[in-house]
């Protein structure tokens, strides 16, 4: 019996086989299948994703716009990114309102103003939602 010419996909294969019940797409890469392997071993152990982000991502699967399909309530703690004129900008959600280099900012309004020089909806802005006065 010959040697095995590729022992980590062989090793992934079996563990991808053993997790998930079936043999992976024939294309998926040994480095791609560690990673969904270490993702579902998570998930085992923390209990995965919100009720809400996964009827929200099986929605955009089915082919709903992401602006509708996502909740447009954040919590404390998330993280928003927006390029805008050659430059990144993050916005974090904290208590009482967001952060932005160190700034506190009671809406995201009042940041995108900030940041473009016009009055802009800030959740549109920050694709939080499709039509300008929607509120967060």
């Amino acid at each position: 019996m010959g040697r095995d010419p590729n022992p980590e996909r062989s090793e992934a294969l079996k563990r991808w086989e053993a997790v998930y019940g079936s043999p992976p797409p024939p294309y998926l890469s040994v480095p791609f299948m560690r990673k969904a392997l270490a993702y579902e071993a998570q998930c085992k152990a923390l209990g995965g994703l919100p009720a809400g982000t996964r009827r929200a991502l099986r929605r955009i699967a089915e082919g709903e716009d992401v602006s509708v399909a996502t909740p447009t309530k954040l919590g404390i703690g998330a993280h928003l990114v927006r390029e805008w004129n050659g430059r990144t900008y993050q916005v974090q959600v904290v208590d009482g309102g967001f952060e932005m280099d160190g700034k506190r900012w009671k809406s995201l309004s009042a940041i995108a103003k900030h940041i473009t020089g016009a009055t802009w909806s800030g959740p549109r802005f920050f694709g939080l939602n499709s039509g300008a006065g929607d509120k967060l």
